[in-house]
């Protein structure tokens, strides 16, 4: 096949230049380097995302439309809500990680009664949230500046239950390993009842996504792996009695989907990607406190 070098060398000049305008129309509206990491705010048109530069490069935690804040821009964002399918109405909800606030702020807004309590580590992640992202503090919903794993540790010490758990702690590359270990994840069993529902966001990739999915499994015995096409991230859902079925699920979609429909998540679309399937490899070892190289896992 001859290549005309002729017309392809304006078309590639026209690609550069319609890039090089795209990334000098994203604006810096905040920086900052806190305890933690390099935190950034971006603004191009009506897209505000947060940043956080960790180990290897920028990574957008957090997006938000500013004229249309209740959408919900990340796909993994949006795949956390398809916990509701196994418990439809948390009158309690734990976040552990707040990034721009929009999954404890969407809970608000679908369960204004609920108690929702949100764990940040960093406390300039919740100054960002609230001057950038239009996240507040209401009468039901109360950000802890805290480590996420004794927060639950002295939750369950006190007999502290959740109906509805998010794990999103992770930001960039980076993975906390010790809220990957089989005893975190027990201790995360002592703030469940039979009704509460286990949402945990992490990476559909890397040889950690083998160990991982090993310590879930041997904790929870069964979980719902839920990954798209279009997400680098897969979304675990699990709880303490026998997983639904496939039906419950799609009847249960079907009766919520409304209600989601504003913050652009496609409920009807989900079920039928819930999977109990073991495409992980069982022979790897689970992470404990005494093992857990998640970082070292997540880049190979």
């Amino acid at each position: 096949m001859r290549i005309d070098h002729a017309n392809l060398l304006p078309k590639l000049i026209t690609l550069l230049c319609l890039f090089c305008a795209q990334v000098s129309a994203q604006e810096v509206i905040h920086e900052e380097k806190s305890k933690y990491r390099d935190i950034t705010v971006t603004q191009q048109g009506d897209r505000r995302c947060l940043l956080f530069n960790v180990h290897r490069g920028d990574r957008n935690q957090t997006c938000m439309l500013v004229s249309n804040p209740d959408e919900l821009v990340f796909d993994y964002t949006r795949m956390s809500f398809a916990g509701l399918l196994l418990n439809p109405n948390p009158k309690s909800v734990l976040v552990i990680g707040l990034g721009g606030g929009s999954i404890p702020m969407t809970f608000s807004d679908l369960f204004p009664d609920a108690r929702i309590d949100v764990v940040e580590v960093d406390e300039a992640v919740v100054r960002v949230a609230e001057e950038f992202f239009n996240y507040r503090d209401t009468e039901n919903m109360k950000v802890f500046v805290d480590d996420g794993r004794p927060f639950i540790k002295r939750a369950g010490l006190r007999g502290v239950t959740y109906d509805f758990i998010v794990l999103d702690a992770f930001s960039g590359d980076y993975i906390p390993e010790h809220m990957l270990t089989r005893e975190f994840l027990q201790e995360v069993k002592s703030i469940m009842t039979d009704e509460s529902v286990l949402v945990a966001n992490t990476f559909s990739t890397s040889r950690l996504y083998d160990h991982e999915s090993v310590t879930y499994q041997r904790v929870f015995n069964e979980f719902f792996n839920f990954k798209l096409p279009t997400s680098g991230n897969r979304i675990i859902i699990t709880q303490l009695e026998a997983l639904p079925p496939r039906g419950e699920l799609v009847a249960r979609a079907r009766e919520l989907a409304d209600s989601l429909t504003k913050y652009g998540v496609p409920l009807n679309d989900y079920p039928r990607r819930l999977s109990t399937r073991v495409d992980w490899d069982m022979s790897r070892r689970e992470l404990t406190d005494q093992y857990s190289p998640a970082n070292l896992l997540r880049r190979n």
